[in-house]
């Protein structure tokens, strides 16, 4: 067999040469022998006969002598080979030979060691590191080369797998040929990272990170309880605020009445963020005789490249904490935004001087510019198109050209259509598509946007690129996203409605405005449809606003008759309703089939009202098949924040009114999602 094997080896290079170099000379010398016979013939002779001699020997030589010099250099081969076997060996570097398939074929005993494996392992390399699968080994296609990190028995290695072409080692050779020599062997390397990790993550650990806290119904609080008592109120808070960040090794400093600014390790908010921000449950337990729990927002900013950035991201993070209702934290950084709490309903504020100074700035906005488009959220719902209503009116009385985008009219707001279309008092181009919207719109344009502030969904999301002057009013809680650059921006979410927040406006914009009938009709009805007959989410200034635009000509048998439903609807509702599926014994979910139905999500959305009044359920969720989307309506009393639910979802909303779009998936597996995320948030202890 070795004999077989000496002799299937070809020399090359330098080696191969020097051992024919006696057969050059040999040839010389015949050369130089037909020369002497021209000048001797004598001498000729001679050296012909010592050229027979010569190259008797060399051949004999090289005849006997090669397998003996074959011999010799396999041994220094072995020998060398050994020398760096044994080098590989006691290398201090883990180390293993895979063949192509990822299977071990050697190792040393530094990755003996770290692996607790026997000399001679030669399973799948899968089997020690699962991460080490077969289509991430460096294969026959161009990557040359791997790396990716794992973790083993607790220890975090960067694991560097290099492809070895047997062909290539064969070409570099200085002794054997390519010829024959095909596939390839994998060398892994793992380099152990443990204590740089450590380090690093000791380092990300102790950098800075900003916060603010804020105190929600400062004023209200502290109207609940005796004056003398004040005082006692605020060090009381003072003392469980500052108490807490110090036993984060934190710094809190008290800016003004109502207002904190904190500094925390980025290590500290990882354990607030696993303890879900217990502070802001806690200080609701300061109690001396207040009737109004004191609650806080939080606005942390982390992971900025300066202290600068993280201080924004902290105002930004408070502003959506207030934005969303307060009573919660938000923790923002470059990648992400994470809501923690939103469990309590915002505390209506009694004063209406923000609405005052509002409608003086809406006032200053739409008479700097010579047209207003006006538009709400895609298939728009009453409130939507009342509040949009409501603007034209604000529009046309300061002798301003309007218009409201409206695609898809819906059988909800069709009834209110119906009153301005063919109406002599109105243009006939009121209400006009996105397209014609988009031709209209300019520099000179302002464009308001009602019912939402969420710029996917809105009537017509590339109108916003079009306008430089936007402003919005909302009563929807803000989410991660928003529309930018707003020339002014309301958004009220305790508010019951955007109809009722235009009719604030209203009332601030001129002592000369005049509300027709029709107008008064639309925004009473939004704030009906809304509140579900004065029923959810209904303040002192929600009645109010009623009052406004009852005295302003709405009539309320008027409203009730324009939206009294057909027998199809009708059935639809009740179906959805009787087929509900009580899940957990307190979440009630349904379908609501959609085969004869015109606006089957408006009748998603009224039997999920109407599933809240079945005994013990906390939230109803339906879900309506609809423009190859999953429409999903979750309502809920005062125990569960449905806005949580539907934003993990890709949704928003309110706490006791949201819902979201899924797209890509079946009902059946849509239900599945829902079941999952309450299962999920009840675990996390979001939900009980």
């Amino acid at each position: 067999m070795v004999t077989k094997m000496k002799n299937r080896i070809k020399l090359k290079g330098r080696l191969k040469t020097y051992l024919q170099f006696s057969l050059y000379l040999g040839a010389l010398l015949v050369a130089v022998n037909l020369c002497i016979f021209f000048l001797n013939i004598q001498a000729a002779l001679l050296l012909t006969c010592f050229t027979v001699f010569y190259f008797a020997i060399v051949l004999a030589l090289m005849f006997y002598n090669k397998p003996v010099i074959m011999n010799e250099l396999i041994s220094f081969a072995t020998q060398y080979g050994q020398i760096q076997r044994r080098l590989l060996r006691d290398l201090a570097l883990p180390y293993a030979l895979l063949d192509d398939i990822g299977k071990v074929i050697w190792t040393n005993k530094e990755f003996e060691r770290i692996t607790h494996k026997e000399k001679g392992y030669s399973k799948s390399i899968t089997s020690l590191f699962p991460a080490i699968t077969k289509d991430r080994l460096p294969g026959e296609d161009e990557v040359e080369e791997t790396e990716f990190e794992i973790d083993y028995e607790g220890n975090n290695y960067m694991a560097r797998l290099k492809k070895i072409s047997l062909r290539e080692m064969a070409i570099n050779s200085d002794i054997i040929e390519a010829e024959g020599y095909e596939g390839y062997l994998i060398a892994m390397y793992l380099f152990d990272e443990t204590a740089l990790r450590i380090a690093l993550k000791e380092v990300d650990d102790q950098s800075l990170a900003v916060g603010m806290i804020y105190l929600d119904n400062y004023e209200e609080a502290l109207d609940s309880v005796e004056e003398v008592r004040r005082s006692l109120l605020i060090a009381l808070i003072d003392r469980k605020v500052n108490k807490y960040i110090a036993a984060m090794d934190g710094i809190c400093k008290k800016l003004e009445k109502d207002k904190y600014f904190i500094i925390l390790r980025k290590k500290a908010i990882a354990q607030l963020q696993e303890s879900r921000f217990d502070l802001l449950d806690d200080v609701k337990t300061v109690n001396i005789g207040n009737e109004m729990a004191v609650t806080i927002s939080m606005g942390i900013g982390l992971d900025g490249l300066t202290y600068a950035q993280n201080y924004e991201f902290a105002r930004n993070a408070i502003d959506l904490a207030l934005g969303r209702g307060g009573d919660q934290a938000v923790v923002k950084s470059p990648e992400t935004i994470t809501y923690y709490g939103g469990k309590s309903q915002q505390v209506e504020k009694n004063t209406r001087v923000k609405a005052r100074v509002k409608a003086h700035a809406l006032k200053e906005i739409i008479t700097g510019k010579d047209k207003v488009l006006i538009m709400g959220h895609r298939l728009a719902d009453v409130d939507s198109f009342g509040a949009a209503v409501g603007i034209y009116r604000i529009a046309k009385t300061l002798d301003r050209k309007a218009h409201i985008v409206l695609n898809d009219i819906t059988t909800s707001v069709q009834p209110l259509v119906e009153m301005f279309q063919d109406n002599p008092e109105y243009d006939e181009d009121m209400i006009i598509g996105s397209q014609e919207a988009i031709d209209a719109a300019g520099g000179n344009v302002v464009l308001v946007v009602v019912d939402v502030n969420k710029p996917s969904i809105t009537e017509c999301p590339e109108l916003l690129k079009y306008c430089k002057s936007i402003v919005v009013l909302d009563h929807h809680r803000q989410g991660t996203e928003v529309i930018e650059n707003a020339t002014l921006s309301y958004v009220e979410a305790y508010a019951s409605s955007a109809c009722e927040m235009v009719s604030e406006i209203l009332q601030y914009i001129g002592e000369n405005i005049k509300i027709r009938t029709e107008e008064a009709d639309s925004m009473y009805a939004g704030i009906v449809i809304d509140t579900n007959n004065f029923m959810t989410k209904t303040g002192v200034r929600t009645f109010e606003a009623a009052a406004f635009l009852r005295r302003s000509g709405a009539d309320v048998t008027r409203v009730r008759k324009l939206f009294r439903e057909d027998a199809v609807e009708y059935k639809a509702k009740a179906d959805a309703v009787s087929q509900a599926e009580i899940y957990r014994n307190y979440y009630a979910i349904s379908i609501c089939i959609n085969d004869e139905v015109q606006s089957p999500t408006i009748i998603g959305a009224q039997a999920a009202n109407e599933l809240l009044n079945i005994k013990g359920m906390r939230a109803s969720f339906v879900l309506t098949e609809y423009q190859n989307q999953i429409y999903v309506s979750a309502r809920s009393i005062d125990e569960v924040n449905v806005q949580v639910i539907m934003e993990r979802l890709g949704g928003g909303g309110h706490m006791n009114v949201a819902g979201c779009q899924m797209e890509g998936t079946s009902i059946a597996e849509a239900i599945v999602v829902i079941k999952n995320t309450i299962d999920t948030m009840i675990q996390e202890g979001e939900l009980e």
